[in-house]
């Protein structure tokens, strides 16, 4: 019986290889040329050098990233300190008329102080309480603040990572985002947010790297697009510096 079954699965191997051949055989044909049977060999690796020698000053950054995250339906502004951050939150928590603000467990955000300056609003960090279902809070939350780790002008995204006291809910699931982005955190190009995670090796990676560039946009169905099915409709970037 094992026998059998085995002479069976060598058959159905034996057929699908078959199919696999005539498959590429059929695609080099409408190509008119013979089947590459060894991977071509690549000459080149990695980004070439004007890519990696690009850099772009402060105000260029910052002008770029602006640029390409206001394209896509995101809000900027531009901020001296962390008492700035504190009151724009505070303003825009006025002004959509929270009632329910979740924000990162980071020491920084703790310093903006919004438990004095919105005493009428309720505001939880994440992670702080072992037997609360921060996803459910979460998702409950009107505003969600997050501190950014990295910011790429060329792509006009943010990059979040996650950990105990930084969970990706914070970001993912509030209607309304607001991301603190310090101006030493941006960078030109992709490649430099990359090299970070190369630096740390792969072992101590988060288990969450997000990167964020404006608001939730879907257009699955019908290729109608619709905002915030995702995650946040109304993203607010403040470079901060």
């Amino acid at each position: 019986m094992v026998t059998e079954h085995q002479q069976w699965l060598a058959q159905l191997e034996k057929k699908s290889i078959e199919k696999q051949e005539q498959f590429m055989n059929d695609i080099a044909s409408k190509l008119r040329r013979p089947r590459q049977r060894q991977a071509p060999t690549q000459p080149f690796r990695g980004a070439p050098d004007f890519w990696t020698e690009l850099e772009w000053d402060e105000e260029k950054r910052i002008q770029a990233f602006t640029d390409n995250f206001v394209s896509v339906g995101a809000h900027i502004a531009r901020v001296k300190n962390m008492e700035e951050v504190s009151q724009f939150i505070a303003n825009k928590s006025r002004e959509l008329s929270a009632r329910y603000i979740i924000r990162q467990n980071e020491q920084a955000l703790k310093d903006l102080g919004l438990e004095e300056q919105l005493p009428e609003v309720q505001i939880s960090v994440w992670n702080s309480q072992a037997d609360e279902n921060w996803k459910a809070r979460a998702a409950e939350a009107d505003i969600g603040v997050v501190m950014a780790d990295y910011a790429t002008a060329y792509t006009g995204s943010v990059t979040v990572l996650s950990s105990p006291e930084k969970g990706r809910s914070v970001s993912l699931l509030p209607t309304v985002l607001i991301i603190i982005i310090p101006v030493h955190r941006l960078y030109t190009r992709l490649g430099e947010t990359l090299d970070r995670f190369d630096e740390v090796g792969r072992e101590n990676l988060p288990a969450g790297i997000h990167f964020i560039s404006g608001p939730s946009r879907s257009s699955d169905i019908e290729n109608d697009l619709t905002i915030g099915v995702h995650g946040p409709g109304i993203v607010y970037g403040l470079i901060m510096g």
